[in-house]
């Protein structure tokens, strides 16, 4: 990722129950200039969200204690969090769970596995797609 002088490192929160799975998407990110902080539930991603204040959440669909539905849900709904973009990653790709994973707030959808680079493309998307819904808040309505 292209870090900017004088700006922070973009911070992604990984939030899946397979600690392989973070260790080895932490090590993409590391290494593609991202903060990186891990959660193994969703209990866990909404701590880190809220103490953390990522810049984007890959949240795994189905974990135990609390899956990934109900955290992006209860993301989206606390206005601390509720702008934070949230990709879901999941081995569950019928259109039904793509369906839920959008109802629940998710922002957009990968399918697993995930090859590193249509992540990192998929990443650069969102973070554009932010950064311009942004500028464009920022301006001032033209008044004629």
């Amino acid at each position: 990722m292209e870090r900017r002088y004088g700006h922070r490192p973009q911070r992604v929160l990984i939030v899946d129950d397979s600690s392989d799975i973070r260790e080895m998407w932490r090590l993409w990110l590391t290494f593609w200039g991202f903060q990186v902080d891990e959660a193994q539930n969703g209990h866990e991603a909404l701590d880190r969200a809220r103490s953390h204040r990522p810049d984007l959440v890959l949240m795994d669909l189905w974990m135990p204690v609390l899956d990934g539905l109900a955290a992006t849900e209860r993301l989206k709904a606390d206005p601390a969090t509720a702008q934070v973009p949230v990709l879901a990653l999941s081995a569950y790709t019928l259109p039904s769970a793509v369906d839920r994973a959008l109802a629940a707030g998710c922002d957009s959808f990968l399918p697993k596995p995930v090859d590193p680079d249509h992540l990192l493309e998929k990443i650069r998307q969102m973070f554009g797609q932010r950064a311009a819904l942004a500028r464009s808040e920022e301006r001032p309505s033209d008044l004629h």
